[in-house]
């Protein structure tokens, strides 16, 4: 029997020293660790297709919780399924005791641990959408304020009129305008085409 941790973070700007330290300190050795730094909303992640791979009938992987398999409930209890019902490994998540498929192998027991990834399972979807909901609001809020997003808009430089001129009747070339403006003379035509 092998004993493995998977973790993911959503992002790589977050780090996941919390979760490699929590699954260190029950007993999971660090080269046996699998980390995504990727979104939870699907399972194209590499790490995660490593470890179904090495994964082995008897094997026992720890989660530090549910939401570090995915946060759509039907991937979390397919997911769920593939690793315990077709692999035959055994999984604990940290964070919530009673998903623990070591003991309670009877149908209780079974039964128990079902019902509680199942509503993990929606809890964690739910957040989710709940999440991106407040994100929306959030970001109609900020505009009704006035407030922009993207990138600022770039000003031209003072003498971008002269040379506009210059280039739309054919005294220079679009590549002495932009070098002249110093700009790319890419951006320099979408500013004339534009209007500008």
């Amino acid at each position: 029997m092998q004993i493995y941790g998977y973790i993911r973070v959503s992002s790589h700007d977050q780090n996941e020293d919390r979760q490699v330290d929590a699954l260190c300190e029950i007993g999971v050795v660090p080269k046996h660790i699998f980390v995504d730094k990727q979104s939870g909303k699907d399972f194209e992640r590499p790490a995660y297709g490593a470890l179904l791979r090495r994964l082995k009938t008897g094997d026992l992987l720890y989660i530090k919780s549910i939401d570090r398999l995915g946060r759509n409930y039907e991937e979390i209890q397919s997911q769920w399924r593939i690793i315990t019902k077709d692999k035959g490994v055994d999984i604990v998540v940290v964070d919530m005791p009673l998903l623990d498929t070591r003991g309670g192998k009877d149908l209780m027991g079974r039964f128990i641990a079902d019902l509680v990834l199942q509503i993990l399972s929606f809890v964690a979807q739910n957040e989710r959408e709940n999440i991106r909901e407040r994100q929306a609001e959030g970001i109609a809020a900020a505009k009704a304020r006035g407030v922009r997003f993207g990138r600022p808009v770039k000003l031209p430089p003072i003498e971008y009129a002269e040379v506009r001129d210059l280039y739309r009747s054919g005294a220079i070339s679009l590549n002495k305008a932009g070098v002249q403006l110093g700009m790319s003379k890419n951006t320099f035509k979408e500013w004339v085409d534009s209007g500008r």
